[in-house]
This record gives C-alpha cells, sequence and structure tokens, in this order.
C-alpha cells in the first residue's frame, strides 16, 4: 500500500528526519513576492468517477517500493497513488488524499534516501509547503506564484537531501538545496533561457555516470539531458541531446526505476489520455528504449506527478 492513504491537508506534523548538511550547501538569495489570496479547499464529495486503467499488465507480488510510483490529481482535488506492479506498468491505483484543489505544483521526494518517498513539496496559492505523508504541513515561504515549474529532481547539489528546481517566467532556473527534512536552504540560480522548455523532469542517474540528471523538452519536441555534477555551484553539465519527436506528449515525468532494470524510466501521458512507459536506456543517446502503453483514461487528472 501507498505510505500516503491519509494525506490532506490538514493534521499534525510527525515522522520528520533530520538530516544537517555543511553550511556551504547555503545560496545566495530568497524568493520574496507577495503570495496569492488563499482560497478554501473543496473536500472531496462522493461523486463516482471512473478509474483510469492501468493497462493489460497482471498484477504481481512486487514489493509496491516508492522508486516509480506515480501520483494524480483529479479537477475534484482526489490525490491517487500508482505503485509499480513488477512487469513494466502499474496496479490499480490508490487513495492518496484529498483537498488539492488549488495545488498549482506538486512533487515527491525520498526525504532519508531509504528508497520510499517521504512526502511531498507543493505550491498552493503562491505558497510553498512540505508534507509528509499522514502528517500535517510545514510552510516554507511565500512567493512561490513567481514559478510555472517547480519539480524536485532528486539529488543535484551532492549531499545526500533531494532538492528542488524552480523555474520563474523569466525563464531563470533557481536550486534550492534539500536538509533531509523538507526544509530548504536560500536559493541558488542555476541558468537562464530554461523558458525554451515546456517539461522538465528528472529522478536519478539517466546515462550511468553515478549522478543524478535533469530532462527537458523544447518546443519542438526534442529532448535534452543535463548530466548532473554534483557541484552544487554548478549542478548541470553542458545539455546533449536525448532523443526526438516528444512534441505529440502533453505531460511526462520521471517516477524513478518503473520496470525494476536498474534505470530510472520516464512515463508520458498524449492528448488522447493515453500513458506511455519509456523506459531508460542508461545512456545520453538515445535516453530512452520504445515506448510502450501501459494505461488509458489518464485525462481525469490534471496534475500527474513524481
Amino acid at each position: 500500500m501507498a505510505k500516503s492513504s491519509g494525506l490532506n491537508r490538514t493534521g499534525v506534523l510527525s515522522r520528520v528526519t533530520v538530516a544537517a548538511i555543511t553550511a556551504a550547501l547555503v545560496g545566495t538569495t530568497t524568493a520574496a513576492v507577495a503570495a496569492d489570496a488563499p482560497q478554501p479547499a473543496r473536500s472531496a464529495s462522493a461523486v463516482q468517477k471512473a478509474a483510469p486503467k492501468a493497462g493489460t499488465l497482471a498484477a504481481s507480488s512486487a514489493s509496491a517500493v516508492a522508486d516509480g510510483e506515480l501520483r494524480g490529481v483529479d479537477r475534484y482535488g482526489d490525490m491517487y497513488a500508482y505503485m509499480p506492479n513488477g512487469t513494466g506498468g502499474y496496479g490499480p491505483r490508490q487513495n492518496g488524499g484529498n483537498g488539492w484543489n488549488y495545488a498549482t505544483h506538486i512533487t515527491m521526494a525520498d526525504q532519508n534516501n531509504d528508497g520510499h518517498s517521504d512526502g511531498v513539496w507543493n505550491v498552493t496559492n503562491g505558497r510553498l509547503g512540505w508534507m509528509a505523508w499522514d502528517s500535517g504541513e510545514t510552510s516554507l515561504g511565500s512567493g512561490w506564484g513567481v514559478f510555472n515549474k517547480v519539480v524536485s529532481t532528486g539529488n543535484l547539489g551532492g549531499a545526500a537531501a533531494p532538492d528542488l528546481l524552480a523555474r520563474d517566467t523569466s525563464g531563470r532556473l533557481y536550486l534550492y538545496l534539500g536538509y533531509g527534512n523538507g526544509k530548504l536552504a536560500p536559493r541558488t540560480q542555476i541558468g537562464t533561457g530554461w523558458g525554451i522548455f515546456n517539461q522538465i523532469t528528472g529522478k536519478g542517474d539517466m546515462n550511468g555516470d553515478g549522478k543524478d540528471d535533469v530532462i527537458a523538452r523544447d518546443n519542438n519536441g526534442y529532448l535534452w539531458l543535463y548530466p548532473g555534477t554534483g557541484n552544487y555551484r554548478a549542478p548541470l553539465g553542458p545539455r546533449v541531446k536525448a532523443g526526438n519527436g516528444w512534441n505529440g506528449l502533453n505531460t511526462f515525468v520521471s517516477p524513478g526505476d518503473v520496470n525494476f532494470d536498474g534505470v530510472p524510466d520516464v512515463v508520458a501521458r498524449d492528448s488522447t489520455g493515453v500513458l506511455w512507459l519509456y523506459p531508460g536506456s542508461g545512456m545520453s543517446y538515445p535516453a530512452f528504449k520504445p515506448r510502450t502503453k501501459i494505461g488509458t483514461g489518464w485525462n481525469t487528472y490534471r496534475l500527474i506527478f513524481s
């Protein structure tokens, strides 16, 4: 079962694992923009909604590790979790909480590096929060409405904890280094010109060099791999072309290793609601093997995240 069966936007914070990182991980600037006006969250109602099909792949007895876990939030604010089934697809969906109507960005993170996700960072009404599974939320500050992309792509800064990437509307990319308890160091600008990308993701080492990488798609459908360096001052190396023809997909994320072959994968949804698995190749080019259809009906979700 997913650990998040009670993930709601209320409760008391608990089970936070604290891990210190060195003072060198502190960045240079912080966001300081007024938050959007808060809005009340709509509670989950008893509306009957058809569950997206998990494809024709049979269920298996594989352990439900968070590596590979995928989640979605529908228009009612209900969250659902999908765990890998051990054969390259996902098992039946599980309840993941409610009240997420106004979240604009959600991303999972494994804070204690045990192979299981521990909760989510989310941006709601312009505020960033960290919520551990089955716990209350810790508010991490306002001003996050300036970002049009917020995603955790694993450990980019070289410490043990996962970090957070954020891109503003001017195309500037920032790195927020994680402390391992959901809290973040002040941001460091690590790039410009990232407005050319309509998708940014990553969850692990994609090219086999032992460092977490970032994948981005431009408006022409070209896929680019930015290799991780492990240096928090310059965490991404020069990009290399990783693929083409990716413009038929309206969203994609990297949940990690979905098919359990040791290489991170990408899961993508097309405009008809079909869900595709792109198995990682372990190389920069092509970064992914031929895709496999693993589900239908995924237009149910306004947000898909990992």
